[in-house]
């Protein structure tokens, strides 16, 4: 009975030492594999306000710290979303509509006027994982722009709407509409109105420079948006802009915002990028889907191809404006070739970065 007992024991023992057993080759694997897992992928996000002659001499105080306050508002309000272990999605609609809420942004509330005094909004949302996307354009009853473009993407075969059948959808959908109205901002009208009577008196030089120092909105005419990109817990990166267009427009004119591969473009397998400025530029660029290009056959990093795109590219075409942008290990860049960008990131939380000018040490 005891020598039955004592081979039971034996076996046992040299099975297990069979499992724990293996090849030099197979528990390096096993050890490569455990490092993968073990890694924590970095969450991200990264957020703009528009860009153009941001200058502080043109800046008082309580409005730059209006405008940094919001920004970090619109961060916290993203991260919140990705630090919950949310999709990269999720934050970048949470964070935009937070700055289209804001009369402070040429978006949503903020948005600034056409030719003939309507508020007429676009917006597009990208999904690095699937490629999917979504846009929106001319709409003017969609109190959140971004929301409408969300549910294109999520909710119908198209990419782009615009106009009265984006806002049927829109509706039909179960989004939030409201009168006109709601975007009317005084400061906004006061805008197109200088804008239509220095069209008129065709105004020299000091005339402008005055218009400059008195009306901050006057320069940027050209170049309000929003955005945001952000790369969340699954290593997935999305892509969202949202915009009230160029002040006194006409003809039912559209710029880079809703554009897919224009003002808005993600894909994982390079980066998301969202883009401000003059959009007739950025859609002859294609600067969103140029700026991957450059990464997937060039092989530069981010930061390399959104400069080369920036600060090269639409230099040369006399294009202003800048991007943001990141990629899924949550590298970020955000060049621009301004004078200013509201701009900012946040990769931990409680720490939202916010920057306005082109001086400023991003710490990047």
């Amino acid at each position: 009975m005891l020598r039955t007992k004592t081979g039971s024991l034996f076996v046992l023992l040299f099975v297990f030492l069979l499992s724990c057993s293996g090849t030099k080759e197979e528990n390096e694997e096993l050890e490569d594999q455990n490092v993968v897992v073990s890694q924590e992928q970095p969450i991200a996000l990264v957020i703009h306000g528009g860009a153009g002659t941001i200058k502080r001499e043109n800046m008082t105080p309580e409005r730059e710290q209006a405008y940094r306050e919001k920004l970090a508002e619109a961060l916290n309000h993203g991260y919140a979303v990705l630090e919950k272990g949310g999709k990269s999605v999720d934050a970048v609609i949470a964070a935009i509509k937070v700055m289209e809420d804001s009369p402070l942004f040429n978006a949503g509330k903020g948005a600034v006027f056409t030719h003939d005094a309507r508020n007429e909004m676009d917006a597009a949302i990208m999904d690095g994982k699937t490629r999917n996307a979504g846009a929106v354009a001319g709409i003017t009853t969609v109190k959140n722009p971004i929301t409408a473009a969300f549910e294109v993407m999520q909710n119908s075969p198209h990419v782009f709407m615009v106009g009265k059948g984006a806002e049927q959808f829109a509706e039909e959908q179960g989004l939030e509409i409201v009168d006109p109205s709601y975007f009317r901002e005084e400061k906004r009208y006061e805008q197109l109105m200088k804008i239509i009577e220095s069209e008129q008196q065709q105004l020299d030089h000091s005339s402008l420079r005055e218009m400059e120092w008195e009306d901050p909105y006057f320069n940027d005419r050209k170049y309000g948006t929003v955005g945001a990109v952000a790369v969340d817990s699954e290593g997935n990166v999305a892509a969202a802009t949202s915009t009230g267009g160029m002040t006194n427009k006409r003809y039912g004119r559209v710029g880079d915002v809703p554009v897919i591969g224009a003002g808005t473009y993600a894909d994982n397998a390079t980066c998301a990028v969202s883009a401000t400025g003059h959009g007739e530029f950025f859609i002859r660029n294609v600067v969103g889907h140029e700026i991957a290009s450059i990464m997937r056959y060039a092989g530069k990093s981010l930061d390399q191809a959104a400069k080369e795109v920036v600060m090269d590219q639409l230099v040369k075409m006399e294009g202003s404006g800048g991007v943001i942008s990141i990629d899924k290990d949550a590298n970020i860049s955000m060049p621009f070739n301004s004078a200013g960008m509201y701009r900012g990131y946040i990769k931990e939380k409680g720490k939202a970065n916010t920057f306005i000018y082109n001086d400023e040490d991003e710490g990047l």
